[in-house]
């Protein structure tokens, strides 16, 4: 097979769900500006060079049914004949995209792809607008559909992970957000486009757009004693809490991968290789233990040892499940979420993996990092893992 390239990969703030900067922004939007914004970032290249689309979505209905890849390819101002579709393995719906396209160049069907993820958590409620468990299937594997909160209590208790030890690595996350916020190091965050409805004195409303810049989740005012006093969330006497937990969150990223050939002709210098992907499942009702397993079959299949590997995107679903698997893995904290993760920057679902993407790639640029690994778990009880190169 042939080599494919990621030329671009950027993202959208992320915003919190319900409350913040984005809960009026419906995610078509959000999804055809970022995917115009990355063309707009490529040099030598216009839309209708792009020949499809494939974009993560976690709970693709409502706002987000309908194949919001075409439908966010349309808006964007893509042609006809470019194509797009919209793939679903929930947390890793964004790198599956990513991978799934890499492939699709690899092979000689595609010369240019636009690969992402989009959800808008806000619109479209967790587990959708109607689950409807199998009913009979439900009562012995209730864990398939659960609260994936309920799992995140499961590995704490199953692998000792104490209340004290998720505090603190929650309160890192916010410190380390905080630090690169202030140092203005999210490099791949696009400024973008919000809406908002402004009363008007006769009681009608206006719609406004302004321009959101950062991720609105950062808390800089966080201590470990006040996440202390959070209360559990799932679990009577448990310990996870909202402030040991990620946030939900809407946003969207995108990245364009192109074929070797095209990368040449249109001289376009390559930011990264896919240079492997993969997923396994793992028990549903400790979903978050996904990435310990992912991990070593990822570096495994592509024959690179663990401490080749300079730089690490760990989901941070809930801080139980990724402390457990990174001390599993024995992988140095030093070089996982260098620049906080999704406790404090949010995690939307459908867009974290291409959200993260992004984020591992600037930051390995930024560090001259040959090597990135991308991993999360994923809901139903699976974990993914990605291992990206950096380009000379």
């Amino acid at each position: 097979m042939r080599d494919a390239y990621i030329v671009t990969a950027v993202r959208t703030p992320g915003c919190k769900s319900a409350r913040g900067t984005f809960k009026d922004t419906r995610p078509e939007d959000l999804l055809s500006f970022i995917v115009s914004a990355a063309v707009e970032r490529t040099p030598n290249i216009e839309k209708k060079d792009v020949e499809d689309f494939a974009i993560g979505c976690a709970f693709p209905e409502a706002e987000q049914g309908l194949n919001i890849g075409r439908v966010g390819a349309q808006i964007a101002g893509f042609p006809d004949e470019t194509s797009g579709f919209t793939i679903n393995r929930l947390c890793s719906s964004g790198l599956e995209a990513i991978a799934g396209a890499t492939l699709r160049v690899r092979a000689g069907w595609s010369e240019i792809v636009i690969a992402g993820g989009v959800e808008s958590m806000t619109m479209v409620p967790m587990a959708g607008n109607l689950p409807r468990p199998h009913p009979e299937y439900a009562k012995t594997h209730a864990a398939l559909w659960g609260n994936m909160g309920n799992t995140a209590e499961t590995v704490a208790t199953r692998y000792n992970i104490s209340r004290q030890a998720q505090d603190e690595f929650a309160f890192n996350s916010h410190m380390k957000a905080t630090e690169a916020l202030n140092k203005k190091l999210f490099k791949e965050i696009v400024p973008t486009p919000a809406i908002k409805y402004v009363m008007q004195k006769d009681g009608t409303f206006i719609k406004e757009t302004f321009i959101i810049d950062y991720d609105d989740g950062i808390r800089p005012q966080t201590t470990v004693e006040g996440l202390g006093k959070l209360r559990a969330v799932f679990s009577v006497g448990g310990t996870v809490t909202a402030g040991n937990s990620s946030q939900t969150t809407d946003a969207a990223g995108a990245a364009i991968i192109m074929s070797e050939d095209k990368v040449k002709e249109l001289g376009i210098k390559p930011l990264a290789k896919v240079k492997c992907y993969t997923t396994v499942g793992c028990r549903a009702d400790e979903m978050g233990v996904g990435p310990k397993y992912a991990i070593p079959k990822l570096l495994k299949i592509a024959g690179v040892d663990l401490k080749e590997i300079g730089l690490f995107e760990i989901n941070e679903a809930f801080a139980s499940q990724a402390l457990y698997c990174i001390q599993e893995l024995g992988i140095d904290m030093a070089k996982v979420n260098i620049h906080g993760g999704a406790i404090a920057l949010g995690h939307p679902l459908g867009a974290t993996g291409a959200k993260l993407t992004a984020t591992l790639l600037s930051n390995m640029r930024e560090k001259g990092v040959k090597y990135g690994v991308e991993s999360m778990c994923v809901g139903g009880g699976m974990g993914a893992a990605a291992l990206f190169e950096l380009c000379d």
